[in-house]
């Protein structure tokens, strides 16, 4: 069994897509998470309710810098230049069992440019590489057919739908769960 060669440091690392990087989140970046995050149609299908106001946006930032200082969580920028369209997240890390949830969110006139495939090609990659991971999940609402395409392209399979899994701004979701393995995510990547 291959050993992970990520070393945990001070500093979240930067990773490269073909048209993306995925880099730190800063205090100069609120704004860009603000925007993001206070979109209703970028937030329709997530499970929780858009911000409503930029201090939000400080307190998700502080959320990821703290869940990467206590090893939880990676959450990139998804950015071009210095801007930030996005953010990647891969979450719910669990190192015994080597597994963890992959999240993302790109803001609404990204969209439809593969951008976001990008930025996840680069965590999965990531994650089965320097993490050698061997599972990676996702959690959908199975009306974002935007979201289900990328990750099937992708390789990840449907696992299991968790019926009424949500409740947000009085609505109940469904959660679709579906999942990709180390060896299937190598054999496309060799394809």
């Amino acid at each position: 069994m291959k050993r992970a060669t990520y070393e945990w440091g001070e500093h979240l690392p930067t990773l490269n897509g073909e048209r993306v990087h995925l880099r730190e989140l800063q205090p100069p970046d609120v704004p860009a998470l603000y925007t993001i995050f206070s979109d209703v149609q970028v937030m329709r299908y997530w499970s929780r309710s858009a911000f409503q106001d930029e201090s939000e946006a400080v307190q998700l930032l502080e959320k990821i810098q703290e869940g990467f200082r206590s090893r939880q969580l990676f959450q990139w920028g998804i950015a071009q230049g210095r801007d930030v369209l996005g953010t990647c997240t891969l979450f719910h890390l669990d190192l015994v069992h080597r597994r963890a949830e992959i999240g993302y969110a790109l803001a609404q006139r990204f969209w439809g440019k593969g951008l976001a495939r990008d930025a996840v090609t680069a965590v999965i990659d990531f994650a089965f590489g320097e993490l050698d991971l061997h599972r990676m999940e996702a959690d959908v609402d199975p009306r974002n057919t935007r979201s289900l395409k990328l990750l099937e392209q992708l390789g990840f399979q449907k696992e299991g739908c968790l019926r009424e899994r949500y409740m947000v701004n009085g609505e109940i979701q469904d959660a679709l769960l579906l999942g990709l393995l180390r060896p299937e995510w190598k054999t496309r990547s060799r394809g």
